[in-house]
Parts: structure tokens; C-alpha cells; sequence
């Protein structure tokens, strides 16, 4: 069944390339089949939430070549003077490392568990135990293929994944931005930005 098409996509998507967006039919109708992501609301809320998470389907890695100040400033526990931050800055692979050691299921800093699991897909994917997690269920080893994630099936499909695993779906069905936001950010970061995708999303999907 087809839940999304081109031309919608072309619509919600206005300021990504067109031609980019034509794998993702494919990946967001079998995904949305799989997950029930199957109502209006749902489309609208998932697409919404993706729309901000991933500039509009064009990152689907994380981005983390921060200078020092910016190290300071998002990741301050990690980074407390600018001496410690300077001597990680503009390096994306030992920012990772360090930042997700000892966590998620990673690693200590040295094992780079954090760059080799940083976060990819659509709703960015982060750390091994969700990388075992998610791929166990896609059966898909994303330990020998991490990106996998950066196409725009495995993109998809590990979003959906995510989504499910926090019956996203429950709360897409009642229009709760807020909620559905906190559950993927954490907190309330763009939420302004995700209620407008979603407003958009409705008319074009709904």
C-alpha cells in the first residue's frame, strides 16, 4: 500500500532536491507498513518530526565538528575550560569518542565505540546498545554496516524503530507535539519549528 508519494514529498520537502527524495517513497511505504505509521495523524506527526531532525531528509549523521566554544558550550561537562576543548575541536572522530564513551552501551573513550556509533538515520540513532537493539529487530548487523543507516531504507526503518520502541504512535494519534518531541529530543529543543512542520504536514498528507 502506498501511504506517501513523490509529489507529496516534493511538497513537505520543498527545500530538498527532488530527484534525492525518489528512494524515499519506497523506504517510507514499506516502513509505515511495517509500523503501523498508517493514519493521517501519524504520517503527519512522523514526518513533522523527521522534517526537523533531519534538515528536511538532508543529514542523516551527525554532525559534530565542533570549534572550541561550541564544544564548551553544548557539551560543557565534557569540556569545562577551553583548554580541554581545543584539544578536541574541528575533530569530529575524538569529540564522539569522548562525549559517548561509557554510555549507550559504548565503550570506554580509547575503544571508539562513540564515533563508530554516533548518531545516523533519520532520527538519529545513537550508541551501540540501540544500534544492537534496532538491528536485531531489522535484521540488519549494523555493527559491520552502520551505514546502512545513512541510506534512505535503513534511514527510515530506524526511525520507524525508534518510534515504535516509544509507541510514538499512541501520541501522534492525539496531536501532542509536545510529547512526541520530548520522547525524541530529550526536551523542547525546536519545538516551535517541529509544530509548524506538523501543521504543514497535515495539509499535505492529511
Amino acid at each position: 500500500m502506498a501511504y506517501v508519494t513523490h509529489e507529496q514529498l516534493c511538497k513537505f520537502f520543498e527545500d530538498t532536491d527532488e530527484e534525492s527524495l525518489l528512494p524515499f517513497v519506497d523506504a517510507f511505504n514499506k516502513a509505515f507498513g511495517i509500523f503501523e505509521i498508517n493514519t493521517p495523524q501519524r504520517i503527519a506527526m512522523f514526518m513533522a518530526q523527521v522534517g526537523h531532525e533531519s534538515a528536511g531528509l538532508t543529514a542523516l549523521q551527525e554532525n559534530l565538528n565542533y570549534k572550541a566554544e561550541g564544544l564548551m558550550r553544548i557539551f560543557h561537562k565534557y569540556f569545562p575550560t577551553m583548554e580541554s576543548a581545543a584539544a578536541y575541536a574541528k575533530n569530529p572522530e575524538k569529540i564522539a569518542n569522548k562525549v559517548y564513551a561509557n554510555r549507550m552501551g559504548n565503550g570506554s573513550e580509547a575503544s571508539g565505540d562513540g564515533y563508530r556509533y554516533r548518531g545516523r538515520g533519520a532520527i538519529q540513532l545513537t550508541g551501540k546498545s540501540n544500534y544492537d537493539a534496532c538491528g536485531a529487530n531489522l535484521e540488519v548487523d549494523l555493527t559491520a554496516n552502520p551505514d546502512y543507516l545513512i541510506t534512505p531504507e535503513g534511514a527510515i526503518m530506524s526511525a520507524c524503530w525508534f518510534w515504535d520502541q516509544r509507541d510514538l504512535n499512541d501520541w501522534a494519534d492525539e496531536g501532542d507535539v509536545l510529547t512526541v518531541t520530548k520522547k525524541i529530543n530529550g526536551g523542547t529543543i525546536g519545538l516551535e519549528d517541529r509544530k509548524q512542520h506538523y501543521a504543514h504536514a497535515l495539509e499535505i498528507f492529511g
